[in-house]
């Protein structure tokens, strides 16, 4: 038997500079001299005798009179005067289970788990959550080893701390001098990309390159028909195009691209700052791609919205764009002016759509250069919030969170299934509900910085749940909706190239491992509770319907957070004044990296893609697999590798030794 007495151990996630505290590990041999016959279940038993007295079960080996070892892996707390009924390792169905008090240790164990792992809904029209309003009501066998380690307020000041911008983070209306004043938060957190971004980040080569392998590189589709609401024409982006064809021509071949932040469009702006204006746009980014088989954007379009907002006296933004809209008294851009007492105001109105005209231009990199390079901002910005939102909050940690809570209350250890997903759920529920904690709640960090703080993230998910659907989730499949499978077409998609991979290894070692215990659809269909975890996934996840950020994010100007000016209605206006003056001011941009930072740092004693120190499965045909496995991943890693060594901005996001087993970051 060995057990883990309590203290920080797998899982924690330490404050910056800080070392784990070894949890220690005691092992006990028990001895019984009876005849038991065979074995059917193991009970352990635990009394209290102090405060903090929870014992970590990982494992019992029995040995037989016969000389025989029997696994019962286990991998739980038992806490207070708690006990655990354990089944021996083997992986079984409801169907195998005849013995009267095996199918009822199967039904009891179900039973608890569902009092335990509790449905909620944690706002209208989102995934459902796990029913815990803060960590420490979670059930004890998915909690973080120590709170204090995923503590995100802390985290966030000893970020800013560890990377010397803390005296920044309160300097909120405060505009930076310029680009190069950036760098005196960006210095601590450099590294070989984000230093390359820094310095390359105006150049349309890197700003198309980011739509294929940046942060984000899930938008990017095959253009096969130019948007009604996006009347580009040949004579505009003629000096763009290379093959001496027109637009339609250059659609029809396939080198056109688009990207459409629509999901933005009408979204409530950040207005919990009375003193600072924040902005949205739903930008429509065309782009092209060259003879040199790079993209490059040749048109962008910029909707810009924003609810009604009131603002303090003296906020310089308000103050400079009056003098830009002093000839606009009503219409599509609002009206500026002062109240009778001491307000600058500034409404918006709510029904703006991505419609073209004379106040929303179609800007081109035939244009003044800080014309062009704002409109590359404003798109940079809004992509920077459909990846936090809808790319990492919805699709990446509230998915997860389904899958897990379903698997808990539908599949007992025993089932197969259950000992193929739990490692990879590890900590997702327990990070997901700091995060509705303290993160993404009403007055949470997201509200800091962010221009979709306040409501406009939730309204963000609530918008983007109808396009949440199965098809989406499978990685192939998600690569052909958006018509950027063909590797010839489209050479430097490393994403795409990586991540087929790694999709492929996956669906390999799944289908040997469930190949295993199910030998037929049938059998699929049959399993009853296998069909209850599909069906609380399907009706609790989808509703009833079918990278690293800080390489690409701590540059500020490359993924602005919020931006604190409208767009201008007008081409030949912008100046390098007015776009730092747009950008974060130095407190917002402080918050910003502290939590690229924070948000970005492995855990502890991460466990990456086929690790299995949980021996959950005992069967040697599993672990065979799990081998196999393991030696296809790195493969993949070497064939990685080997392309990043003649690459200046290498690509490793989805290589296997740097993709955790599960969603806790």
């Amino acid at each position: 038997m060995t057990i883990s007495r309590p203290g920080r151990g797998l899982g924690a996630r330490l404050p910056p500079g800080q070392k784990p505290q070894v949890q220690p590990v005691d092992s006990y041999d028990v001895t019984v001299d009876e005849e038991l016959g065979e074995i059917q279940l193991v009970k352990i038993e635990k009394r209290k005798y102090w405060l903090h007295d929870d014992w970590y079960l990982k494992y019992i080996t029995l040995k037989t009179p016969q000389g025989d070892y029997i696994e019962f892996p286990c991998y739980r707390w038992i806490t207070g005067d708690g006990e655990v009924v354990l089944r021996d390792g083997r992986a079984k169905l409801a169907r195998d289970d005849q013995i009267h008090i095996l199918k009822q240790h199967r039904r009891k164990e179900l039973e608890t788990r569902q009092k335990q792992y509790r449905w909620m809904e944690w706002s209208p029209g989102f995934p459902l959550s796990i029913d815990a309003k803060c960590h420490k009501d979670l059930p004890r066998d998915i909690q973080f080893d120590s709170e204090k380690g995923v503590d995100f307020v802390l985290n966030y000041s000893k970020a800013m701390e560890n990377l010397f911008i803390n005296r920044f983070m309160h300097m909120f209306q405060s505009s930076w001098n310029d680009f190069a004043d950036f760098e005196k938060i960006f210095v601590k957190i450099s590294n070989t990309i984000s230093e390359r971004v820094m310095n390359h980040w105006q150049e349309d080569l890197m700003f198309g390159y980011q739509f294929l392998n940046g942060c984000n590189p899930v938008l990017i589709r095959r253009c096969t028909e130019l948007p009604e609401k996006f009347p580009v024409t040949t004579e505009m982006v003629e000096c763009s195009l290379e093959r001496q064809l027109s637009l339609k021509q250059e659609v029809q071949q396939g080198n056109i691209f688009i990207v459409d932040f629509e999901l933005l469009d009408g979204i409530d702006a950040n207005k919990t700052d009375p003193c600072t204006l924040q902005f949205l746009a739903a930008p429509i980014c065309l782009l092209y791609k060259n003879l040199a088989n790079k993209i490059v954007p040749i048109a962008i379009q910029r909707p810009d919205q924003g609810p009604p907002i009131k603002v303090l006296p003296g906020a310089r933004q308000v103050k400079l764009w009056a003098e830009l809209e002093t000839k606009t008294t009503e219409g599509h851009h609002g009206r500026w002016g002062q109240e009778p007492g001491q307000f600058w105001y500034a409404t918006f109105d709510n029904d703006l759509s991505q419609i073209p005209g004379d106040e929303n231009p179609i800007f081109l990199p035939s244009d003044a250069k800080y014309d062009w390079l704002l409109a590359k901002i404003w798109v940079r910005s809004s992509d920077f919030h459909v990846h936090q939102t809808i790319t990492h909050l919805l699709r990446t940690h509230l998915v997860s969170e389904v899958f897990g809570i379903a698997m808990y209350r539908q599949l007992p250890a025993v089932h197969p299934i259950f000992k193929l997903l739990v490692a990879h759920v590890r900590y997702t529920i327990a990070i997901n509900t700091k995060a509705r904690e303290q993160l993404i709640c009403e007055c949470g960090l997201f509200d800091k910085a962010n221009a979709t703080g306040g409501g406009g993230h939730v309204q963000m998910v609530q918008r983007a749940m109808k396009d949440l659907t199965y098809a989406s989730l499978c990685f192939p499949e998600a690569i052909k909706a958006r018509g950027m499978e063909s590797k010839e077409d489209i050479p430097y998609y490393f994403y795409r190239d990586d991540g087929l991979l790694v999709w492929e290894a996956i669906r390999m070692f799944t289908a040997e491992v469930v190949g295993i215990y199910y030998e037929s659809d049938q059998v699929v269909q049959e399993d009853p509770e296998l069909q209850d975890f599909v069906n609380d996934v399907y009706v609790y996840g989808m509703r009833g319907r079918k990278s690293s950020v800080t390489d690409w994010c701590s540059w500020i100007p490359n993924a602005p957070p919020t931006m604190r000016a409208p767009p201008p209605t007008a081409k030949g206006v912008v100046t390098i004044e007015q776009i730092v003056d747009t950008l974060p001011d130095r407190g917002r941009s402080c918050w910003h990296l502290g939590a690229v930072w924070a948000l970005s740092q492995f855990q502890e004693n991460e466990l990456f893609l086929g690790m299995y120190p949980e021996e959950h499965f005992i069967e040697k045909p599993v672990k065979a697999a799990m081998a196999r496995f393991r030696k296809n991943l790195e493969a993949i890693v070497s064939v990685i590798a080997e392309r990043n060594k003649k690459k200046q901005l290498p690509y490793y996001y989805l290589s296997p030794d740097r993709i955790p087993n599960s969603v806790a970051i």
